[in-house]
């Protein structure tokens, strides 16, 4: 077991993130055992996305667990791979707020987008995947964090092997949503490349030049 100063800190939110994670569970047991198997199945996709809310329980604790796990991922990415990071709470907890926010604004900024253009539901079901795959991905943040915690294994093969992991998962569900509206991306093939541009790739630019002017 690494002997941490932070042991406690990082202890207690993994704690929160794996709570989250149980109290998501017990909200929706059924929903809970097919988002497990999101990936490579579209069963959990074509029945939730009809129920969805603006602001569901279900997606909110496990928001809960992405955010904390991140967070506690970059912490740990940043300091192996850019400078060593001292950890203090009041950093880290701007971190977990950059983090919380950049995904928040991003998704409220598409809704916006749904709004204007008058395709609300379109945007919906765009967002209800990529929602869907994001938080899946919290589910790999936590084991990798578990191995950086309290094991002996190389942190930076951990965080390239879960860095590569949550990018093919992510990879999946943009292949899923392309493959729903593949009609609709190819007329509109232009401003699908603008969106990707704007609003896919420039959000985390923001948010690593956020987390590097924090840590600085």
């Amino acid at each position: 077991m690494r002997n941490f100063i932070t042991h406690e800190w990082f202890t207690v939110l993994t704690l929160l993130g794996l709570m989250a994670i149980v109290l998501a569970k017990f909200t929706n047991h059924l929903r809970f055992n097919d988002f497990l198997f999101v990936v490579g199945n579209s069963k959990y996709l074509k029945i939730y996305s009809k129920d969805q809310k603006f602001i569901d329980q279900f997606d909110s604790f496990l928001f809960i667990n992405l955010a904390v796990s991140a967070s506690i991922f970059i912490h740990f990415a940043y300091s192996s791979f850019i400078a060593p990071l001292k950890f203090e709470p009041a950093v880290f907890f701007k971190i977990m707020l950059a983090v919380s926010t950049v995904i928040i604004i991003k998704i409220l900024v598409e809704r916006l987008i749904g709004s204007l253009f008058e395709i609300d539901k379109l945007i919906d079901n765009y967002l209800f995947q990529k929602t869907t795959f994001k938080n899946y991905s919290g589910f790999v943040f936590l084991p990798a964090n578990l191995l950086l915690l309290y094991s002996n294994t190389n942190a930076k093969i951990v965080i390239i092997a879960a860095f590569c992991i949550i990018c093919l998962i992510n990879f999946i569900g943009f292949l899923s949503s392309f493959k729903t509206y593949q009609k609709l991306i190819s007329i509109n093939f232009f401003y699908f490349l603008l969106y990707l541009c704007a609003l896919e790739f420039s959000p985390y630019v923001l948010l690593y030049k956020v987390i590097s002017d924090y840590v600085a």
